[in-house]
Protein backbone atom coordinates (compact mmCIF):
# COMPACT_ATOMS: atom_id res chain seq x y z
CA UNK A 1 0.00 0.00 0.00
CA UNK A 2 1.19 3.53 -0.78
CA UNK A 3 1.99 5.93 2.05
CA UNK A 4 -0.86 6.46 4.48
CA UNK A 5 -2.87 9.68 4.28
CA UNK A 6 -5.21 9.00 7.21
CA UNK A 7 -4.78 6.98 10.41
CA UNK A 8 -7.94 6.39 12.41
CA UNK A 9 -7.66 4.94 15.89
CA UNK A 10 -10.86 3.12 16.78
CA UNK A 11 -12.95 0.79 14.61
CA UNK A 12 -16.38 1.64 15.97
CA UNK A 13 -19.10 3.31 13.95
CA UNK A 14 -17.45 6.76 13.96
CA UNK A 15 -13.99 5.50 13.05
CA UNK A 16 -15.17 3.15 10.31
CA UNK A 17 -17.60 5.68 8.80
CA UNK A 18 -14.98 8.45 8.67
CA UNK A 19 -12.49 6.00 7.17
CA UNK A 20 -15.05 5.03 4.53
CA UNK A 21 -15.72 8.60 3.39
CA UNK A 22 -11.99 9.40 3.33
CA UNK A 23 -11.25 6.27 1.30
CA UNK A 24 -14.10 7.04 -1.10
CA UNK A 25 -12.45 10.40 -1.73
CA UNK A 26 -9.21 8.70 -2.67
CA UNK A 27 -7.26 8.85 0.61
CA UNK A 28 -5.02 5.96 1.67
CA UNK A 29 -6.49 4.93 5.02
CA UNK A 30 -5.55 2.68 7.92
CA UNK A 31 -7.90 1.92 10.81
CA UNK A 32 -6.19 0.74 13.99
CA UNK A 33 -8.02 -1.08 16.76
CA UNK A 34 -6.53 -3.82 18.96
CA UNK A 35 -9.96 -5.36 19.46
CA UNK A 36 -11.15 -5.29 15.86
CA UNK A 37 -14.18 -3.66 14.20
CA UNK A 38 -17.30 -3.13 16.30
CA UNK A 39 -15.76 -4.54 19.47
CA UNK A 40 -17.10 -1.83 21.81
CA UNK A 41 -20.46 -0.12 22.01
CA UNK A 42 -20.80 -0.31 18.20
CA UNK A 43 -21.12 -4.08 18.53
CA UNK A 44 -24.52 -3.84 20.21
CA UNK A 45 -27.90 -5.10 19.07
CA UNK A 46 -30.45 -2.30 18.75
CA UNK A 47 -29.71 -0.01 15.78
CA UNK A 48 -32.54 2.52 16.11
CA UNK A 49 -31.83 5.52 13.86
CA UNK A 50 -34.46 7.85 15.24
CA UNK A 51 -34.84 11.65 15.03
CA UNK A 52 -35.30 14.13 17.82
CA UNK A 53 -38.79 15.57 18.23
CA UNK A 54 -39.61 18.24 15.63
CA UNK A 55 -39.66 21.32 17.85
CA UNK A 56 -37.23 23.69 19.60
CA UNK A 57 -35.05 23.24 16.52
CA UNK A 58 -31.31 23.71 16.97
CA UNK A 59 -28.02 22.89 15.28
CA UNK A 60 -27.85 19.42 16.81
CA UNK A 61 -31.32 18.47 15.58
CA UNK A 62 -30.63 19.93 12.13
CA UNK A 63 -27.34 18.02 11.91
CA UNK A 64 -29.06 14.79 12.90
CA UNK A 65 -31.83 15.36 10.35
CA UNK A 66 -29.22 15.88 7.61
CA UNK A 67 -27.46 12.70 8.68
CA UNK A 68 -30.63 10.63 8.64
CA UNK A 69 -31.33 11.91 5.13
CA UNK A 70 -27.80 10.95 4.05
CA UNK A 71 -28.11 7.46 5.51
CA UNK A 72 -29.86 5.67 2.65
CA UNK A 73 -27.31 6.53 -0.09
CA UNK A 74 -24.47 6.16 2.42
CA UNK A 75 -25.38 2.59 3.34
CA UNK A 76 -26.38 1.68 -0.21
CA UNK A 77 -22.88 2.62 -1.42
CA UNK A 78 -21.25 0.74 1.46
CA UNK A 79 -23.16 -2.43 0.60
CA UNK A 80 -22.54 -2.09 -3.14
CA UNK A 81 -18.79 -1.68 -2.59
CA UNK A 82 -18.20 -4.42 -0.03
CA UNK A 83 -21.03 -6.83 -0.77
CA UNK A 84 -22.17 -7.02 2.85
CA UNK A 85 -25.59 -5.73 3.95
CA UNK A 86 -25.75 -3.45 7.00
CA UNK A 87 -29.43 -4.33 7.48
CA UNK A 88 -30.48 -0.76 6.78
CA UNK A 89 -34.09 0.13 5.98
CA UNK A 90 -36.07 3.30 6.52
CA UNK A 91 -39.32 1.78 7.78
CA UNK A 92 -40.41 4.46 10.24
CA UNK A 93 -41.42 4.28 13.88
CA UNK A 94 -44.57 4.01 15.98
CA UNK A 95 -45.00 5.61 19.41
CA UNK A 96 -48.04 5.26 21.68
CA UNK A 97 -49.95 8.35 22.82
CA UNK A 98 -50.76 8.24 26.51
CA UNK A 99 -53.46 10.88 27.05
CA UNK A 100 -55.31 13.85 25.54
CA UNK A 101 -52.52 16.29 26.37
CA UNK A 102 -49.98 14.12 24.53
CA UNK A 103 -52.42 13.77 21.64
CA UNK A 104 -52.69 17.55 21.27
CA UNK A 105 -48.89 17.87 21.32
CA UNK A 106 -48.51 15.13 18.71
CA UNK A 107 -51.00 16.89 16.42
CA UNK A 108 -49.11 20.18 16.83
CA UNK A 109 -45.93 18.41 15.78
CA UNK A 110 -47.68 17.21 12.63
CA UNK A 111 -47.69 20.87 11.60
CA UNK A 112 -44.16 21.80 12.66
CA UNK A 113 -42.60 18.80 10.94
CA UNK A 114 -43.76 19.98 7.52
CA UNK A 115 -41.24 22.80 7.54
CA UNK A 116 -38.55 21.36 9.81
CA UNK A 117 -38.31 18.07 7.92
CA UNK A 118 -38.60 19.90 4.59
CA UNK A 119 -41.25 17.57 3.21
CA UNK A 120 -38.77 14.68 3.21
CA UNK A 121 -40.63 12.66 5.87
CA UNK A 122 -43.92 12.68 7.75
CA UNK A 123 -44.99 12.75 11.39
CA UNK A 124 -48.65 11.75 11.63
CA UNK A 125 -51.18 10.72 14.24
CA UNK A 126 -52.97 7.47 13.37
CA UNK A 127 -55.68 5.41 15.10
CA UNK A 128 -54.35 2.16 16.55
CA UNK A 129 -56.92 0.27 14.48
CA UNK A 130 -55.12 1.34 11.30
CA UNK A 131 -51.88 -0.25 12.42
CA UNK A 132 -53.02 -3.75 13.37
CA UNK A 133 -51.39 -6.16 15.80
CA UNK A 134 -47.98 -4.53 15.48
CA UNK A 135 -49.33 -1.38 17.16
CA UNK A 136 -48.05 -0.72 20.69
CA UNK A 137 -50.56 -0.52 23.52
CA UNK A 138 -51.82 3.08 23.50
CA UNK A 139 -54.21 4.43 26.17
CA UNK A 140 -55.36 7.28 23.94
CA UNK A 141 -56.13 4.93 21.06
CA UNK A 142 -53.67 6.67 18.73
CA UNK A 143 -50.03 6.31 17.76
CA UNK A 144 -47.44 8.66 16.28
CA UNK A 145 -46.09 7.36 13.00
CA UNK A 146 -42.96 9.00 11.63
CA UNK A 147 -41.39 7.97 8.33
CA UNK A 148 -37.90 9.36 9.01
CA UNK A 149 -36.77 6.71 11.50
CA UNK A 150 -34.66 3.87 10.11
CA UNK A 151 -33.09 0.69 11.44
CA UNK A 152 -29.88 -1.21 10.95
CA UNK A 153 -28.06 -4.05 12.65
CA UNK A 154 -25.02 -2.48 14.38
CA UNK A 155 -22.74 -5.49 13.98
CA UNK A 156 -23.70 -5.98 10.37
CA UNK A 157 -23.12 -2.27 9.74
CA UNK A 158 -19.57 -2.52 11.12
CA UNK A 159 -18.98 -5.66 9.04
CA UNK A 160 -20.33 -3.90 5.95
CA UNK A 161 -18.04 -0.91 6.46
CA UNK A 162 -15.06 -3.19 7.05
CA UNK A 163 -15.76 -5.09 3.83
CA UNK A 164 -16.20 -1.88 1.85
CA UNK A 165 -12.98 -0.40 3.22
CA UNK A 166 -11.07 -3.57 2.39
CA UNK A 167 -12.49 -3.46 -1.14
CA UNK A 168 -11.08 0.06 -1.51
CA UNK A 169 -7.64 -1.05 -0.33
CA UNK A 170 -7.82 0.36 3.19
CA UNK A 171 -6.09 -1.48 6.01
CA UNK A 172 -7.83 -2.51 9.24
CA UNK A 173 -5.15 -3.63 11.69
CA UNK A 174 -4.68 -4.30 15.38
CA UNK A 175 -1.66 -2.05 15.70
CA UNK A 176 0.32 0.39 13.58
CA UNK A 177 2.29 3.60 13.95
CA UNK A 178 0.59 6.91 13.29
CA UNK A 179 0.90 8.13 9.71
CA UNK A 180 -0.65 11.03 7.86
CA UNK A 181 -3.57 12.83 9.49
CA UNK A 182 -4.56 11.10 12.75
CA UNK A 183 -8.07 10.86 14.20
CA UNK A 184 -9.02 9.31 17.54
CA UNK A 185 -12.41 7.61 17.68
CA UNK A 186 -11.82 5.41 20.70
CA UNK A 187 -15.00 6.11 22.65
CA UNK A 188 -14.94 5.53 26.40
CA UNK A 189 -11.15 5.08 26.44
CA UNK A 190 -10.52 8.57 25.07
CA UNK A 191 -13.14 10.18 27.33
CA UNK A 192 -11.41 8.64 30.35
CA UNK A 193 -8.03 9.94 29.17
CA UNK A 194 -9.45 13.44 28.69
CA UNK A 195 -11.09 13.39 32.11
CA UNK A 196 -7.83 12.39 33.80
CA UNK A 197 -5.87 15.04 31.93
CA UNK A 198 -8.27 17.89 32.73
CA UNK A 199 -9.11 16.76 36.28
CA UNK A 200 -12.86 16.72 35.68
CA UNK A 201 -15.47 14.66 33.92
CA UNK A 202 -15.20 15.44 30.22
CA UNK A 203 -17.32 12.42 29.42
CA UNK A 204 -18.01 8.93 30.63
CA UNK A 205 -19.35 5.54 29.71
CA UNK A 206 -23.04 4.87 30.27
CA UNK A 207 -23.89 1.20 30.57
CA UNK A 208 -26.55 -0.21 28.30
CA UNK A 209 -28.17 -3.63 28.23
CA UNK A 210 -30.15 -5.03 25.32
CA UNK A 211 -31.58 -8.32 24.08
CA UNK A 212 -32.31 -10.05 20.80
CA UNK A 213 -35.49 -12.06 20.26
CA UNK A 214 -36.17 -14.71 17.67
CA UNK A 215 -39.24 -13.15 16.06
CA UNK A 216 -39.76 -12.47 12.37
CA UNK A 217 -41.86 -9.30 12.32
CA UNK A 218 -41.29 -8.60 8.63
CA UNK A 219 -40.84 -5.14 7.15
CA UNK A 220 -42.64 -3.13 9.83
CA UNK A 221 -41.84 0.10 11.72
CA UNK A 222 -39.83 0.00 14.89
CA UNK A 223 -41.54 0.97 18.13
CA UNK A 224 -40.56 3.31 20.93
CA UNK A 225 -42.77 2.78 23.98
CA UNK A 226 -42.21 3.15 27.73
CA UNK A 227 -38.63 4.32 27.01
CA UNK A 228 -37.86 1.04 25.20
CA UNK A 229 -36.79 0.57 21.58
CA UNK A 230 -38.27 -2.42 19.75
CA UNK A 231 -36.41 -2.82 16.44
CA UNK A 232 -37.28 -5.55 13.90
CA UNK A 233 -34.16 -6.57 11.98
CA UNK A 234 -33.91 -7.96 8.48
CA UNK A 235 -32.63 -11.34 9.70
CA UNK A 236 -35.85 -12.38 11.48
CA UNK A 237 -34.91 -11.06 14.91
CA UNK A 238 -36.19 -8.20 17.05
CA UNK A 239 -33.84 -6.12 19.20
CA UNK A 240 -35.02 -4.77 22.54
CA UNK A 241 -33.15 -2.05 24.38
CA UNK A 242 -31.81 -0.48 26.26
CA UNK A 243 -30.98 0.51 29.78
CA UNK A 244 -29.08 3.71 30.61
CA UNK A 245 -27.08 3.05 33.75
CA UNK A 246 -24.78 5.62 35.33
CA UNK A 247 -24.00 3.55 38.42
CA UNK A 248 -22.69 0.04 37.90
CA UNK A 249 -19.94 -2.26 39.14
CA UNK A 250 -19.41 -4.29 35.97
CA UNK A 251 -20.02 -2.73 32.54
CA UNK A 252 -20.43 -6.13 30.91
CA UNK A 253 -22.66 -7.79 33.50
CA UNK A 254 -26.20 -8.68 32.42
CA UNK A 255 -28.68 -8.46 35.26
CA UNK A 256 -32.29 -7.82 36.27
CA UNK A 257 -32.30 -4.36 34.70
CA UNK A 258 -32.53 -6.07 31.31
CA UNK A 259 -35.38 -8.25 32.54
CA UNK A 260 -37.29 -5.06 33.32
CA UNK A 261 -36.68 -3.75 29.79
CA UNK A 262 -37.95 -7.02 28.32
CA UNK A 263 -41.04 -6.90 30.55
CA UNK A 264 -41.81 -3.36 29.41
CA UNK A 265 -41.35 -4.35 25.78
CA UNK A 266 -43.79 -7.24 25.96
CA UNK A 267 -46.34 -5.13 27.85
CA UNK A 268 -46.07 -2.48 25.16
CA UNK A 269 -46.28 -5.02 22.33
CA UNK A 270 -48.07 -8.19 23.50
CA UNK A 271 -47.41 -9.99 20.21
CA UNK A 272 -43.84 -10.51 21.48
CA UNK A 273 -44.96 -12.64 24.44
CA UNK A 274 -43.22 -16.00 24.36
CA UNK A 275 -40.57 -15.02 21.81
CA UNK A 276 -37.23 -16.72 22.52
CA UNK A 277 -34.42 -14.54 23.84
CA UNK A 278 -31.42 -15.63 21.78
CA UNK A 279 -28.85 -13.11 23.02
CA UNK A 280 -28.31 -10.63 25.83
CA UNK A 281 -25.73 -7.85 25.60
CA UNK A 282 -24.20 -5.26 27.91
CA UNK A 283 -21.59 -2.60 27.24
CA UNK A 284 -20.53 1.01 27.67
CA UNK A 285 -21.59 3.82 25.34
CA UNK A 286 -19.50 7.03 25.25
CA UNK A 287 -21.33 10.13 26.45
CA UNK A 288 -19.59 13.51 26.30
CA UNK A 289 -20.38 16.01 29.05
CA UNK A 290 -22.09 18.29 26.53
CA UNK A 291 -24.35 15.37 25.45
CA UNK A 292 -23.45 16.22 21.83
CA UNK A 293 -20.87 14.47 19.67
CA UNK A 294 -17.33 15.74 20.23
CA UNK A 295 -15.72 16.63 16.89
CA UNK A 296 -12.68 18.61 15.83
CA UNK A 297 -9.16 19.20 17.11
CA UNK A 298 -8.06 16.75 19.77
CA UNK A 299 -7.51 18.58 23.09
CA UNK A 300 -4.55 16.37 24.08
CA UNK A 301 -2.87 15.68 20.74
CA UNK A 302 -1.96 18.87 18.82
CA UNK A 303 -2.48 18.54 15.09
CA UNK A 304 -4.70 15.48 15.51
CA UNK A 305 -8.48 15.06 15.61
CA UNK A 306 -11.24 13.51 17.68
CA UNK A 307 -14.68 12.03 16.96
CA UNK A 308 -16.39 10.83 20.11
CA UNK A 309 -19.54 10.98 22.23
CA UNK A 310 -21.97 9.05 20.04
CA UNK A 311 -24.12 8.08 23.02
CA UNK A 312 -27.42 6.62 21.69
CA UNK A 313 -27.23 8.55 18.41
CA UNK A 314 -23.90 7.39 16.99
CA UNK A 315 -25.24 5.27 14.14
CA UNK A 316 -27.78 7.91 13.14
CA UNK A 317 -25.19 10.70 13.21
CA UNK A 318 -22.41 8.71 11.52
CA UNK A 319 -23.00 9.60 7.83
CA UNK A 320 -22.93 13.35 8.48
CA UNK A 321 -20.10 13.13 11.01
CA UNK A 322 -18.07 11.16 8.48
CA UNK A 323 -18.70 13.88 5.90
CA UNK A 324 -17.67 16.83 8.07
CA UNK A 325 -14.61 15.09 9.51
CA UNK A 326 -13.42 14.05 6.05
CA UNK A 327 -13.95 17.66 4.93
CA UNK A 328 -11.85 18.86 7.85
CA UNK A 329 -8.98 16.41 7.48
CA UNK A 330 -8.74 16.26 3.69
CA UNK A 331 -9.83 19.73 2.60
CA UNK A 332 -9.42 21.88 5.74
CA UNK A 333 -13.10 22.75 5.42
CA UNK A 334 -14.62 23.22 8.88
CA UNK A 335 -18.41 22.82 9.06
CA UNK A 336 -18.55 21.42 12.59
CA UNK A 337 -21.41 22.94 14.64
CA UNK A 338 -20.15 25.03 17.56
CA UNK A 339 -21.96 22.85 20.08
CA UNK A 340 -20.03 19.80 18.84
CA UNK A 341 -16.56 21.21 19.44
CA UNK A 342 -14.47 19.50 22.16
CA UNK A 343 -14.18 22.68 24.23
CA UNK A 344 -17.92 22.46 24.96
CA UNK A 345 -17.18 19.42 27.10
CA UNK A 346 -14.00 20.75 28.73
Amino acid sequence: MASIDITIRGAGIFGLSIAWVCARRGAKVQVVDPNGPGAGSSGGLVGALAPHVPENWNAKKAFQFDSLMLAEPFWRDVEATGGVSPGYARLGRLQPILDDKALQLARAREVSVRSLWQGAADWSVRPVAEVGNWAPASPAGYVIHDTLTARMHPRRACAALSAALTALGAQIVSEAADAGQVLHATGVYDLAELSRAFGKTVGNGVKGQAALLRFNAGEVPQIFADAVHIVPHADGTVAIGSTSERDFSDPNKIDSALDDVLDRATRALPVLHGAEVIERWAGLRPRARSRAPMLGDHPLHPGQFIANGGFKIGFGMAPKIAQVMADLMLDRKDDIPEDFRPEKSL
